[in-house]
């Protein structure tokens, strides 16, 4: 096989763009973001190909074939032992198009499905039907069935349902030679010579596995340890006879190695109609395992085991979840669920396993019967993955040896025998996992960002696979190998072992093509880690990082690639990734960018980076990532850095100008409203748009003729505050002030109303939040000094509550005030509060009017991410509101995002996946709640003139209704 002599990369580039109907990316954007996995571990890729359907596969495949080029299968890239990437070779991203559920037979109890299928598209196909995937791990609503295939994925049911492998029916595969085959389950002998006679390769192919098995009977039978969850090396066993040389078996937990995915069936499982879960609490972790191999008989579907440092974990990383109240007492707890076809049946199912469970004298049980609080402890637990990977004392915690397995009898042992480990080493970690099967996710604080770390990783790694073996154990019980473990498969497998793996692999793949370095001929485990020691060159730095050491290299390295942002169905992260389905505009390809970019190698151009720029002009700075990742991301906060370096001492994009500065604007139109209504409205209108950056599509506001300001002064004289009321600060924010004052003259409607002295800062007050979002951070700390000076002016107690009306202006004054000044900002943030928690707060026990309506809520994104929204729904529960609160995520228009030229395609999009569609079909008289500006804009702009009101609207106008 012959490479040609040109650079093979722009020749292939070109080739596959030709010819492919999907889309082929080898720039240096699109090579970094597939660089990595959820490892420790960072290749390069020659590019990267998103095949649009099979014939693309196969055309790809055939033409990195020809110039000699690896190839490298990926799903959702959530892969931890390295099997996602590899080093020059083209990565074929299944996830991006071929994920159709192509065939649900619910006689057969079967689907066929595409190998980038995410597992819960999968799960709400069979849902109609009763039937459900048995295998669950925690990244079901990104992972693949292609990717839990090649790692032989198992999840919190396996004790149920088994492993992945345990529900393959069929593969259909594509050879490195473009041979294409379909092989299953367990075959007669009779069906085993059949395939020996089949022609071509096909035949050649099956010969060859069977003599392979033939001759090394004894040595499979012999090397490969019976345990629940064995998936590291090769599945050899499923080619004995007394397996019936299962092939589909066989090539489940292979990595890629050996063929590509072109479809599967799988079998499907009856669902238990209803579920109960016994929570069972215990002294220590060894004590919960010890007691497992007792209670398994009792048939419960899940075994699994949390200890109380996961949830010291969940707590260091955010607000305590009300769940965590139904845990009985106890430092390590036993998650037992049972089902049944009744609610009576799986409660008296879990009644007879908690009853199993007190006959230790130890132990405590609680029973949850409710699925909402059941649905709400599982969260807990599907979030461990995340958590743990920022351990109680704020320390780093790393993948390695993150699932290992030994027998269900032997795990208490092993348990505290691996603790001692780690004593040892001086290393901390927060063991969990599948307790019923014996295996055991742990995340370790390894030093991997210093220089001494790499020795450290693999000693230790080294020591633990001993003991796993010594415990009769696997490296892996669910992830697979990859380049974290291949290399110490040798401790678990004797050398004949060993050497079967790579002839197995040869006769698959015999030109090394796919996946090569993972599992046969492994690339060191302590090689190729993603960790910058020491960036090539440190970059200056204007925000604090405070939660990270004053470092944008560690906090960019918060993403483990856990890949919560690339889930498209529900909550507010990641906006933009949900309407282009591009990896580059997720919080995780943004990362992965700007790490690279710190790292100085592939993005080597600094705060100059195109590439950069380019994935985050997409981002909406929308907050949503900084409470919805596991690991607490901040894309908004590094955006406004890097905007802030990039264009220092450098022309900036109009927008940056016309909406960055827009208070300044505002100020200066609301000397003349009139004329400025008649000048956007005219024909200079467009050449105004043209000129500010703004979509041609969108509508410039209507300035309303007085400002509330002007307002408020008018008001205060006409009708002064009463005696001895109790002060409140009211913060005009510039929009209310100067778009809608409506919403600010509301606010004081219903304040004086509660009794309240509302007062306004002496003088322009502004949060900011333009100048900080477009990275101008010199004008917005300057503005915001000014507007401390103004706020101080009023002559009101120091402790007095502020309120503010739009959450974007009040998540910035609570959150990134503190980072802009530092310990001047902070008595205003502390002492800032929304519309509802001041309500909440100061007038609990004043009486409301009762607002019997419908109403659906449209959450701001910074409401959700900084603020809360707690004290709203207390607050609507005393108006007697029915309201509904949309899982829309982000509303698109985001500020000035979804005004600026080349967003409103994206802006729209956003809005259209569940926001605009909820708004339409809700009745005429259902109340449309938004307390965000940017929100009840995007509404009044696109939901075909539904208008939304904020809070403060709605109670003002029932009380002018009580009258």
């Amino acid at each position: 096989m012959s490479r040609p002599s040109a650079a093979p990369g722009a020749e292939l580039a070109r080739e596959l763009a030709a010819v492919l109907r999907g889309e082929v990316r080898f720039g240096a954007a699109e090579r970094t973001v597939y660089s990595h996995d959820a490892s420790n571990y960072r290749h390069l890729p020659l590019g990267v190909v998103k095949p649009a359907d099979p014939d693309d596969v196969r055309t790809a495949l055939a033409l990195c074939r020809r110039y000699g080029v690896p190839v490298v299968a990926r799903g959702a890239g959530t892969s931890i032992g390295g099997q996602a990437i590899g080093p020059g070779a083209v990565v074929l991203d299944f996830r991006r198009h071929l994920g159709s559920v192509l065939e649900i037979d619910p006689q057969a109890r079967t689907a066929r499905v595409q190998p980038g299928t995410v597992l819960d598209d999968l799960q709400r196909a069979a849902r109609p039907y009763g039937l459900r995937f048995g295998p669950d791990p925690s990244t079901h609503s990104r992972c693949t069935i292609g990717g839990m295939i090649g790692n032989d994925s198992c999840g919190a049911h396996s004790l149920a349902w088994g492993r992945t492998a345990d529900n393959v029916e069929q593969l259909e595969l594509l050879l490195a030679d473009g041979t294409e085959l379909t092989v299953g389950g367990r075959l007669t002998g009779a069906e085993r010579a059949a395939l020996r006679e089949a022609p071509g390769r096909v035949g050649e192919l099956h010969t060859r596995l069977q003599e392979f098995t033939e001759r090394n009977l004894a040595v499979i039978r012999q090397g490969m340890p019976q345990l629940p969850r064995r998936t590291s090396g090769y599945p050899l066993d499923a080619l004995l006879p007394e397996h019936g040389h299962d092939l589909a078996r066989a090539l489940t937990g292979t990595e890629g190695t050996c063929a590509l995915l072109l479809g599967a069936t799988v079998r499907l499982v009856e669902a238990p109609p209803a579920r109960a879960l016994v929570v069972a609490g215990y002294p220590d972790e060894g004590a919960a395992a010890d007691a497992v191999p007792a209670l398994l008989p009792y048939g419960p579907l899940t075994a699994e085991g949390m200890a109380a440092d996961l949830i010291a974990a969940l707590l260091a990383a955010g607000p305590r979840p009300p769940a965590l109240d139904r845990l009985p007492a106890g430092e390590c707890w036993l998650f037992l669920e049972t089902g049944g076809a009744t609610a009576l049946e799986a409660y008296q199912a879990a009644r007879r396993l908690a009853d199993a469970v007190r006959r230790e004298r130890s132990a405590a049980v609680a029973l949850v019967t409710d699925p909402v609080e059941q649905r709400q402890l599982w969260a807990v637990r599907e979030a461990g993955a995340g958590i743990v990977t920022r351990l109680p004392g704020g320390g780093e915690a790393w993948p390695g040896w993150e699932d290992s397995a030994v027998p269900p009898e032997r795990l208490g042992d092993y348990l505290r025998d691996l603790r001692a480990l780690l004593r040892r080493h001086g290393l901390r970690g927060v063991p969990y996992g599948h307790f019923g099967d014996g295996c055991v996710h742990l995340r370790i604080d390894f030093p991997l960002d210093r220089p001494q770390g790499a020795p450290v990783f693999r000693e230790f790694l080294e020591q633990a696979a001993d003991l796993a073996v010594s415990h009769g154990g696997s490296l892996s019980g669910e992830h697979g190998d990859g380049q974290a473990r291949a290399e110490l498969l040798p401790r678990m497998y004797p050398p004949k072992v060993i050497a079967l793996f790579g002839e197995f692999k040869g006769i698959w793949d015999p030109e090394n093509l796919l996946n090569p370095g993972a599992l046969v001929d492994p690339r060191p485990l302590d090689a190729d880690l993603r960790f910058v020691t020491s960036p090539r060159r440190p970059l200056p730095l204007a925000l604090p990082y405070e939660q990270d050491g004053g470092s944008l290299v560690k906090a960019v390295h918060r993403c483990v690639g856990v890949a919560k942002c690339v889930d498209p169905t529900t909550g507010v992260m990641c906006p933009s990734y949900m309407a282009t389905g591009e990896e580059r505009h997720s919080t995780r390809g943004r990362a992965r960018l700007l790490a690279e970019m710190l790292r100085g190698e592939a993005i080597p151009d600094g705060w100059r980076s195109a590439e950069v720029r380019e994935a985050l002009d997409l981002c909406l700075s929308c907050k949503g990532c900084a409470s919805d990742c596991p690991v607490h991301v901040d894309m908004a906060t590094y955006k406004t850095e890097f905007l802030y370096q990039h264009y220092r001492h450098r022309p900036r994009p109009l927008s940056h100008y016309s909406m960055g500065w827009l208070p300044l604007w505002l100020r200066a139109v609301a000397l003349a409203p009139g004329p400025a209504n008649s000048l956007v409205r005219s024909p200079a209108g467009a050449l105004l748009k043209r000129l500010g950056g703004i979509d041609r599509r969108r509508v410039l506001p209507v300035f309303p003729p007085e400002t509330f300001t002007h307002w408020y002064r008018r008001h205060r004289a006409a009708h002064p505050a009463p005696a001895g009321a109790r002060p409140v600060v009211l913060w005009p924010d510039t929009f209310s002030n100067h778009l809608q004052p409506s919403v600010l003259r509301s606010a004081v409607e219903v304040l004086e109303h509660l009794g309240f002295d509302v007062r306004l800062p002496e003088g322009p007050v502004c949060c900011g939040l333009t100048w900080y979002s477009t990275g101008q951070l010199g004008t917005a700390r300057t503005v915001l000094r000014r507007s401390l000076g103004a706020l101080a002016a009023t002559g009101v107690p120091a402790d007095t509550p502020v309120v503010g009306l739009d959450p974007s202006c009040t998540a910035t004054l609570r959150e990134d005030l503190p980072r802009l000044l530092g310990a001047d900002g902070r008595p205003l943030s502390e002492r800032t509060r929304t519309f509802a928690e001041f309500i909440d707060e100061y007038a609990s026990d004043a009486p409301l009017p009762h607002v019997r309506l419908d109403a659906v809520t449209q959450t701001h994104c910074h409401q959700h991410a900084v603020l809360g929204s707690a004290a709203d729904r207390r607050v609507e529960a005393r108006l007697g509101l029915h309201n509904r609160a949309l899982d829309s995520g982000c509303c698109g228009l985001a500020g000035n995002f979804g005004f600026e030229r080349g967003h409103f395609e994206v802006s729209e999009a956003i809005a259209e996946r569940v926001l605009l569609p909820e708004v339409r079909a809700a009745g005429p008289d259902t109340v449309v709640l938004a307390d965000g500006f940017s929100c009840r804009t995007q509404i009044a702009q696109l939901a075909d003139g539904r208008r939304a009101l904020h809070l403060a609207e709605l109670i003002a106008r029932e009380l002018r209704a009580d009258g």
